[in-house]
Formats: structure tokens, C-alpha cells, sequence
């Protein structure tokens, strides 16, 4: 019924815009010289959109917009998740934190048209999410480090490179309509956007600006038992539905200056969301109004604000070339949470007699701005390229995380009204959810480059440098301000070598790091926080650090076509770990104050197969397929032994295909994704998370030069994300396997269908 309803949609754009002729707008694509016109990103052109064989030495997989555009992806996780090693361990239809070879997201380095970007997540991650897919030219995987880029990148790096003044001439709009499955005729959405790039005066100027909607309704179902293969406690039926509004304009100026380029571009983005979870608990599994003992309203409103401004000016001088860069970035996070919780069991009767109610409410500000810089010069030298430099950043996060006073009363269980609930009182910071967090960084760096004959290569060595200043209002006064300072040594390597007209091999080396969450530097005391036990963080902790080596053999396949295969492994030093202090915690005997140090070492390693090619080889040449898939492992030691890094899936797999149909300026195309299990072990808590497949379609038709309609599918197989929870009192417990509880919890999302039409000016 509801595919039937978008197909009849789909039929009168088709017709409207079929009674355009070609003759009233004719417009030429050139794929070879100047900026790439709108018209390119909007037509069928007949042929599959591939893979970029880059040419950079470090190993770096490219992949412009239009590989990832036909399935219309509304955000730069939607187009992220189709490339080699991204893992995500998100809710089923949500790409928000990367993890890049299936690490923890603070692992993976986000750029944004090369630059850090600060984030709301306190392990230093960014949202792609956060960054509609409309504004991107490109994306690049970058595998290993260079000297001249930040070396938080252990598992690598990811950058997105928005469209500049030179990307468009001309302009298009887009507009379209979104369903989405949660209710008989489905929940309606929509997404508008406009993109126009062209002289202006002396330069050129790009502006876009995009609005789309984004809904996700879900439905869990939780079991919990006693042990495994115990007795059946209860059972939880809870729906959770995300909706939102996203926001964004962009802007760049690109223009000639006193003999230099002066570049000049700026991003704004607003994330507007509620989140809206209700459930229900039943006693014994039993989902009887009898049995009902838990009615749970769980609302989350998110309001999320992402601006970035950038200045650069590059200009021949001092014998090379000179840049300088000026850039500020800010995310400014507020969450407001309330929770409302009736329970009906705790005398024995049963609904509709309320025994007891409780409400609790949680406000979170978080702004986390950063100032950023850099003078470099790149200079040429006798059959070499010197490029030195120092690149600085200052960044100031401010946290306010504040609670009000738990409501809490008990209802009289004869017949009548329940009490009215009395005003939220004054909110109070949590402990540990005061705090000002400065940093600073200053990291100079010196690099050689060349080429001879089929080898490439570079080289380089990168100091940085990092003080910060912490200032937590909740913890106790002698450890209300800590400082501490660190510097690393980071060198790098790679070299590329042409085999023949067709094979290279890449091979990259260099050392990394990752600092510090924010929550684990924080001195405050949080009781209760791993089972019965408390926390304390450590406001000395010292950066992970790694080295790591990447070994890659690329083929080029006919003129276009490129399949690849890259081997790494990490060795990483002083993990941040929990240990035991042995102090005795605030529920008396048998629990402990935890804190995190700096403790032990890890290993990861996998190998990434992608391919991309047309098969022109068979006579189809309008045909392209794709695969990639990466074998990950990894290797650490914690209080109960060896065990994978937390969270990392044991595979990525991505395939798919298109196929243009010139004659009929159509085209249509599917992709297939599945992402292993994944297992984490923490303090007084196990879960082993794994997905379902993802399968996405789209059909293409052409209705004029300048006109293409677009319907994709996606989470057709109504992916869930399936949880295993072994819950625990205390370590002791969890070594003993002395349950607390264990829990099943199945989540479950329906599918989306898109209707987009695009239109070249």
C-alpha cells in the first residue's frame, strides 16, 4: 500500500516535467576542465560513478558525492557507512559516531575540509550526522598519518571536503519527500535544498542552504531473567521515536588578493530533535493489564548548533609557497531530559490503582569552541619538496550537566486522582557536570616529499604539544583546578611504487595518539557509577599512543575500474584502563573507588578488500559494482583477561551494483550492508551487540537535460539491532558469574522511502 502511494507519487513529477524539451535548456558536462557545473550531479550520465584511484602517498581511498548521491544519503553518515572499515554501533537507521576499523569512535580522526572539528561527545568524536550530505564534494579515507595533520588518528582518519567556490558553475534545487514507517500511511517528511556557485565581482562565491527532515521510530522488546537460562523476571515493550528537523548554510568566497588566494568559507548547521521513549514493564513476560507493573515516559528535547568559519590565504613568496590559516570552529549542545515513571506492583494490586510515581529531569549545556591556526611553507628543493610549518589550536569547553530533585511520592491505593505533581525544583550540577575544560596546542612539524622515476614517497616528523587546565566545580576544593602538560614525537613515513602501467604498492608507517575523554579527566567523585562501585577520575591521565604500519596493493581495472587490498596493524601503549584504588566505596563493604590510569598495551590488526569497477570487460559498460569488506581483530589484556578491543565488529561488508540505461535516461541501482558482532567488557557489565542487513534501492529517471527524479528505499529488510546484557553487582560477582541480571533487548526499525527530484540552473 505504501509503495503503491509512492509510485503514484513518483508518476506525476514524471509527467510535469516530461513536457520540458531538451531544447529549452541544453547544457554540456565537461568531466575533464574547470569547476564541475551542477548539471554533472544531476543527469544520468550513462555510465557508473566509481571509486577515485588518489594519488596522494599516504594510502587514502577517495570517493566524490556522486558515488554515494543516487541513493540520496540526507547525511554524511548516511554516505560514510557504504565505504571500507566504518563500523557504527548506533541505534538501527542512525550513523552518528564513526568507528573506523570498528574502534571506538575516539579513535578515528574527523576532518572537515582538513581541520578538526570539536564535538558534543566527551571521548572527542564528531557526529557526522551533524553534516548534511548535500554539502559534500567528497570524502576521503585516509588510512595511515601524515606530518602535517593532527596525529589523533589511530585508526585513521576520515575527511569531509565541503564544496568550495570552485566546485559549482551554475546551480541547482532539490526537493523532495520523505515517508517513513510508523504508522498505517506512514509519517511524512520533507527535504529542500539549493546550491548556486558563479562569479561575483573579482571572485567566485558558492552559497547553499538545505532543511530536511529526519524521523526514526523504533520498537524494542527487552526479556530479562535472572541468569541465562533462568527464570523469566520480566519483559519490556518500549517504542522510541527520534524526530527532528535538520538546518544548514553554507557559504565560500574564493578571490585574488595583493598577488596571493584568499579563500574564504563558512558552515552553519542546526540540529533540532526530539526523542520521545515510552514503555511498558509486564511481570513474568506476561503482558496483561494484570502483569503491568512499570509505565515508563522517557522524553529527550536536542538542540544542537555546529559553526565553523575558515580563512585562508596562500601567495608565492620567500622562494615557495606560503599559507596561513585562520579558522574557529563551535558546537553548542543543549539537552533538556525528563523522565516519568508510574509503578502499579508494589503492593500486589494491579492496574489501574497507581502505587507509587517518580520524576526526575536533566539539563545539559555543553559549548565547546576552538580557536585554530597555521603558518606553512612548502618549498621546492633539489629532486625534493620541504613543506615545514607550525599549526596551533586553543579550544575552551564549558559542561554544565544539572539535575533536578527526584519527585517521588507514594499514591493511595483506593480509587480517586492522583496527587498533582509539584514544579521540578532548583537544578544542581552532578558531580563531575561543572567543569571548564582549557587546552592548548602548538605542534610544529617539518616533512620531505619527492618522486624518482616509479617511487614516491614522503616523510616527516611532527612535536605536539598539549597543556590543559581543568577547572571541575564539584569536586573537592584542593582538586577543584588541575594542570598537566604533555609533548609527543610523531614521525611518519610512506612510499608508493608503480610495479607497471596497472599495480602499486603503498607502504605507510607512522606513530599516533589518542587523549583523553573528558569524563575520565574529571577528579569528581561519582557514586554507584560501575555496579555498587564508585569512580573517580584522573585528571593526569597521559595520551594512548601507537604505532602502526599499512601494506596496500591497488590494480587499475580497464580505464576506470580499481580493486584494492591493505593489510594494518596497530600496536598501541599505555591504555587507559579502570583499576582498583582499594579504597572502600560509599556502599560499604565489598565495593571499591575505581579510577582510570594509564595501564597496559593492545594490538589491533585486519586486512580491507574494495573494489569499484564498470563491467565494460563483459560488454557492460553501464553497469558498475562495488564491494568492499575488512576482517577486523585486536588483541587486549583487562581485569578478567584477554579480550578484543570494546565494541570492535569482527567484519564490514558492503556490495553493490548500478546500471544506467542511456536510451531511456534512466538508471537503478541496490546496496547490501552487514556489520559483525561486537563485544564489550566493562566494570559490573557484558553486552554483545550485533546488526541485521541493511539493503538500500533507487530508481533513476531523467524527465528533461536538467531534471532527474530519484525513489530510494532504504532498511527494506527491517534491519534490528540485537543486545545481550550480563549485568552484574560488583567485579567480584562478574569474575564469579554471580548474575544481577541478564537481558535480551531487540530493536527493530521499519523502512524509508525517499521521493527527490533535482533541477540544474
Amino acid at each position: 500500500m505504501k509503495l503503491g502511494l509512492l509510485l503514484g507519487a513518483a508518476v506525476a513529477p514524471l509527467a510535469i516535467a516530461g513536457a520540458v524539451s531538451a531544447e529549452e535548456i541544453v547544457r554540456t558536462p565537461d568531466y575533464n576542465d574547470g569547476p564541475v557545473t551542477a548539471l554533472t550531479e544531476v543527469i544520468v550520465t550513462g555510465r557508473p560513478v566509481l571509486r577515485n584511484r588518489a594519488d596522494d602517498v599516504v594510502p587514502t581511498l577517495s570517493y566524490d558525492l556522486e558515488y554515494f548521491q543516487r541513493f540520496e544519503p540526507l547525511t554524511a553518515g548516511d554516505a560514510l557507512k557504504r565505504v571500507p572499515s566504518v563500523a557504527f554501533l548506533s541505534d538501527v537507521l542512525e550513523y552518528d559516531g564513526v568507528r573506523l576499523r570498528g574502534l571506538d569512535s575516539g579513535y578515528t580522526q574527523i576532518l572537515i575540509n582538513g581541520d578538526r572539528v570539536p564535538g558534543a561527545g566527551v571521548d572527542r568524536s564528531f557526529f557526522v550526522d551533524r553534516i548534511p550530505a548535500e554539502l559534500i564534494e567528497r570524502v576521503e579515507v585516509v588510512r595511515s598519518s601524515s606530518a602535517n595533520r593532527s596525529g589523533d588518528a589511530v585508526a585513521g582518519a576520515i575527511n569531509i571536503v565541503l564544496r568550495d567556490a570552485l566546485s559549482l558553475d551554475g546551480g541547482y534545487v532539490r526537493a523532495g519527500a520523505l515517508m517513513f514507517d510508523d504508522s498505517e500511511y506512514g509519517q511524512w517528511g520533507q527535504t529542500l535544498g539549493a546550491v548556486w556557485g558563479g562569479q561575483v565581482g573579482p571572485g567566485r562565491l558558492l552559497v547553499g542552504a538545505n532543511m530536511q527532515d529526519r524521523r526514526n521510530p523504533k520498537f524494542k522488546f527487552s526479556e530479562r531473567y535472572d541468569e541465562p537460562n533462568g527464570e523469566l523476571q520480566n519483559v519490556e515493550a518500549q517504542t522510541d521515536v527520534r524526530d527532528g528537523t535538520d538546518y544548514s548554510f553554507n557559504a565560500a568566497y574564493q578571490v585574488d588578493v595583493a598577488g596571493g588566494e584568499l579563500a574564504l568559507s563558512g558552515l552553519f548547521v542546526r540540529t533540532d530533535r526530539f526523542q520521545d521513549e515510552d514503555s511498558l514493564e509486564y511481570e513474568g513476560g506476561v503482558q496483561t493489564e494484570a502483569n503491568l507493573a512499570v509505565v515508563n515516559d522517557n522524553d529527550l528535547d536536542i538542540l544542537t548548533d555546529n559553526l565553523s568559519l575558515d580563512a585562508r590565504y596562500s601567495r608565492d613568496m620567500f622562494g615557495g609557497k606560503t599559507k596561513i590559516k585562520l579558522g574557529y570552529a563551535m558546537i553548542d549542545d543543549d539537552q533538556y531530559e525528563f523522565e516519568y515513571e508510574s509503578e502499579y506492583l508494589r503492593d500486589g494490586t494491579p492496574y489501574p490503582d497507581e502505587d507509587r510515581f517518580t520524576a526526575d529531569a536533566a539539563d545539559t549545556r555543553i559549548k565547546d569552541e576552538e580557536w585554530s591556526g597555521a603558518v606553512e611553507h612548502q618549498r621546492d628543493l633539489s629532486g625534493a619538496t620541504l613543506e615545514f610549518g607550525v599549526q596551533w589550536a586553543m579550544k575552551e569547553r564549558d559542561s554544565l550537566i544539572a539535575e533536578a530533585p527526584r519527585i517521588r511520592f507514594n499514591v493511595p491505593n483506593a480509587p480517586g486522582v492522583r496527587p498533582v505533581v509539584p514544579p521540578f525544583g532548583a537544578f544542581e550540577a552532578v558531580p563531575g557536570g561543572d567543569s571548564l575544560i582549557e587546552e592548548t596546542r602548538v605542534d610544529p612539524y617539518v616533512m620531505l616529499s619527492g618522486d624518482r622515476g616509479a617511487l614516491k614517497w614522503e616523510a616527516g616528523l611532527r612535536y605536539e604539544t598539549t597543556d590543559i587546565t581543568i577547572t571541575d566545580e564539584t569536586a573537592d576544593a584542593a582538586d577543584r583546578v588541575t594542570e598537566t602538560d604533555y609533548g609527543f614525537l610523531l614521525p611518519s613515513a610512506s612510499v608508493r611504487y608503480r610495479l607497471n602501467d596497472t599495480d602499486r604498492l603503498t607502504v605507510s608507517a607512522a606513530r599516533t595518539v589518542r587523549r583523553p575523554s573528558f569524563d575520565r579527566l574529571s577528579p569528581a567523585a561519582l557514586e554507584e557509577e560501575f555496579g555498587d562501585s564508585d569512580f573517580i577520575g584522573n585528571p593526569n591521565l597521559k595520551p594512548e599512543s601507537a604505532w602502526g604500519v599499512d601494506v596496500g596493493f591497488e590494480r587499475q581495472l580497464g580505464r576506470r575500474g580499481v580493486i584494492g587490498v591493505n593489510a594494518f596493524y596497530r600496536s598501541i601503549s599505555d591504555l587507559v584502563e579502570e583499576v582498583n584504588t582499594g579504597a572502600e566505596g560509599s556502599a560499604g563493604e565489598g565495593t571499591f573507588i575505581y579510577t582510570v590510569d594509564n595501564v597496559g598495551d593492545g594490538k589491533v590488526w585486519g586486512v580491507e578488500f574494495d573494489l569499484s569497477t564498470p563491467l565494460d570487460f563483459i560488454g557492460m559498460e553501464t553497469t558498475g559494482v562495488f564491494l568492499n569488506y575488512s576482517w577486523l581483530d585486536s588483541e587486549v589484556e583487562d581485569f578478567m583477561g584477554t579480550r578484543r578491543f570494546n565494541s570492535q565488529s569482527d567484519y564490514v561488508l558492503n556490495f553493490g551494483f548500478t546500471h544506467d540505461i542511456p536510451t531511456w535516461g534512466a538508471a537503478f541501482g541496490a546496496t547490501y550492508r552487514k556489520q559483525g558482532e561486537a563485544a564489550a567488557r566493562v566494570l559490573a557489565e557484558e553486552v554483545r551487540t550485533s546488526y541485521g542487513a541493511d539493503l538500500e534501492v533507487f530508481l533513476e529517471k531523467r524527465v528533461a537535460s536538467n531534471i532527474v527524479v530519484r525513489l530510494t528505499g532504504s532498511n527494506l529488510l527491517d534491519a534490528s539491532k540485537d543486545e545481550v546484557f550480563d549485568k552484574f553487582g560488583n567485579v567480584e560477582d562478574q569474575i564469579d558469574r554471580k548474575y544481577d541480571e541478564y537481558e535480551l533487548e531487540t530493536e527493530k526499525g521499519g523502512p524509508v522511502y525517499q521521493l527527490v527530484a533535482r533541477m540544474a540552473f
